[in-house]
């Protein structure tokens, strides 16, 4: 009988604590996929709408953005490409976001490993290109990476930007 209760306290312990990972404010979440033979990796953290609004108030407009939460965002190529019709390295990058109404900045910074973007150096900066922003109806309450399979897109809230990628 003092086993089995043992037992029983054991597992209801560790559920408790799988619960409790599962719930994290912002999940490491990775998105991958290929194009034209180059594997892409997008590594990010999730972060919830949880009823704020995103877009030019918790995430100014016009302004340098991590692009996630926690670590800063990385985008990962395994060869060469073009994105917007740009040259891109093979390699990893931090990826930054300069949202706007219209258009937004996608930023490959080649210091892969940043907290976030207090210590983004745009001296660092490998690309920039300027893709379209627009207002999807589907609410997205999470942040979300895909790779499609002509670049890739990042959605949250009602916001929508993607890059194209050959």
């Amino acid at each position: 009988m003092k086993k089995s209760s043992l037992i029983l306290i054991f597992l209801m312990a560790f559920g408790l604590v799988a619960q409790t990972q599962d719930e994290k404010p912002s999940p490491a979440k990775t998105a991958e996929g290929e194009i034209n033979g180059a594997k892409i990796t997008i590594n990010y953290s999730s972060p919830a709408v949880k009823g704020r609004t995103i877009w030019g108030d918790l995430v100014p407009l016009g302004q340098v953005w991590r692009a996630g939460a926690n670590d800063a965002t990385t985008i990962e190529f395994s060869k060469d490409v073009k994105v917007q019709g740009k040259d891109l390295p093979a390699g990893k990058y931090s990826f930054f976001v300069i949202p706007g109404e219209m258009e937004s900045t996608f930023i490959f910074n080649k210091v892969a490993k940043q907290w976030g973007a207090y210590s983004y150096d745009q001296s660092q900066d490998a690309l920039r290109v300027t893709v379209p922003s627009v207002q999807g109806s589907a609410m997205e309450e999470r942040l979300v990476y895909e790779v499609t399979s002509s670049g890739f897109e990042i959605r949250w809230e009602y916001g929508r930007a993607a890059a194209k990628v050959e």
